[in-house]
């Protein structure tokens, strides 16, 4: 199932501050890369864990609805379901309550039993979810934050330009083991 960004994280796992003070970077010379291998970084945790790490809203688009009446979402966790619509033959929205909706938070699963069907063949259906640890840094469980401190870090460490031939590692194992550890711990 296709699904869209609508509105991304309002702050990082850590502020330029925090990453500097780790990095041990005395200057602002580095903020704006700082920065940007703050984001990365998440980016990076996130695409491993199929896990949004602070809250963002995403509009899921649907052909039809499951078989099963269960919507399994691709990423998590899962916080809230904000909209859904069905549209008809003519491209017109109509609004579903959420209240007819259950979500298994745990699962990541939505539930509903009274499915209104599309009018149209392809992305009749949008829901809008809510997916994340919280709105806050601090929601984060510290082993994932801690990979994005490490993978900051790495990639601080090692920004320089690299010969053709010349193998790379993308994430130091320590990263990965963090991550492999948090995918166990929390089945």
């Amino acid at each position: 199932m296709p699904s869209i960004l609508l509105t991304g994280p309002a702050v990082e796992p850590w502020s330029v501050e925090e990453a500097k003070s780790f990095l041990r970077a005395e200057n602002d010379d580095d903020d704006a890369i700082i920065a940007s291998l703050i984001a990365a970084a998440r980016s990076h945790v996130e695409a491993m864990t199929r896990c949004a790490l602070i809250a963002e809203t995403w509009r899921l688009v649907l052909d039809q609805w499951p078989n099963d009446g269960r919507i399994k979402l691709g990423r998590g966790p899962l916080r809230a379901l904000t909209a859904a619509r069905v549209y008809d033959s003519a491209g017109i929205a109509a609004p579903i309550d959420v209240g007819t909706f259950v979500l298994d938070k745990t699962a990541g699963v939505i539930v509903s039993s009274a499915w209104v069907l599309p009018g149209r063949a392809s992305a009749g259906i949008e829901l809008d979810v809510e997916i994340g640890f919280g709105t806050s840094a601090t929601d984060v469980p510290d082993v994932l934050r801690h990979a994005v401190r490490t993978l900051v870090a790495h990639w601080y460490e090692n920004r320089s330009l690299i010969a053709i031939g010349q193998s790379v590692a993308m994430m130091p194992a320590s990263v990965g083991a963090m991550i492999a550890s948090y995918r166990v711990h929390s089945l």
